[in-house]
């Protein structure tokens, strides 16, 4: 009789342990917070940063990563320096690749015409007035790239939309337009 007492009692117990399993999530976990970390609110009090937050500043002179700083600065004496001294680094190969082509079809060509002539469907339109053109323009490589990053009068900056590399490939695509007028 104890015998069966034991057996049903190692059964149940066996049933009652077998039934919790749960095969879609693991019945225990080691270590908990490796998994499943903790999260914490960015502007939220923390002891242990300076000025007991947690959201903190980068370090002064921190650049994004694939981030390429530019030496000029957005004004007119920006402008003039980057007119005189501001020089393509593309090799020949890279400025006869077509990619110029492309791009100003992609970004210029509605306001600046296919030409370079200041006649791009939204100025047809009415939509933008006095979009010059490059053969009234007395540009360069420097001047064109500057104004490609900071925009200039109505024209807004590309610097967020096309990389340094890809600028100075329209750079020079607009210099071909113009010994083309």
């Amino acid at each position: 009789m104890k015998r069966i007492y034991k057996i049903t009692l190692l059964v149940g117990i066996t049933i009652l342990v077998s039934s919790c399993h749960n095969n879609s999530a693991p019945n225990y976990q080691y270590f908990p917070n490796m998994y499943e970390s903790v999260a914490y609110e960015p502007y939220s009090e923390a002891k242990i940063f300076k000025g007991d937050k947690e959201g903190q500043l980068p370090v002064e002179g921190t650049i994004n990563r694939g981030f390429e700083p530019y030496e000029y600065e957005n004004s007119t004496a920006g402008y003039e320096l980057a007119k005189a001294n501001l020089k393509s680094p593309l090799t020949e190969e890279e400025k006869n690749s077509g990619k110029g082509k492309e791009l100003f079809e992609i970004y210029c060509i509605s306001c600046h015409g296919a030409t370079g002539n200041g006649k791009g469907k939204l100025v047809e339109r009415e939509k933008f007035l006095g979009v010059p053109s490059y053969k009234d323009r007395n540009i360069t490589e420097g001047s064109i790239f500057h104004v490609e990053t900071y925009g200039l009068n109505a024209m807004g900056s590309h610097a967020n939309q096309l990389s340094a590399h890809e600028r100075w490939l329209v750079a020079d695509y607009v210099l071909k337009l113009k010994s083309q007028l």
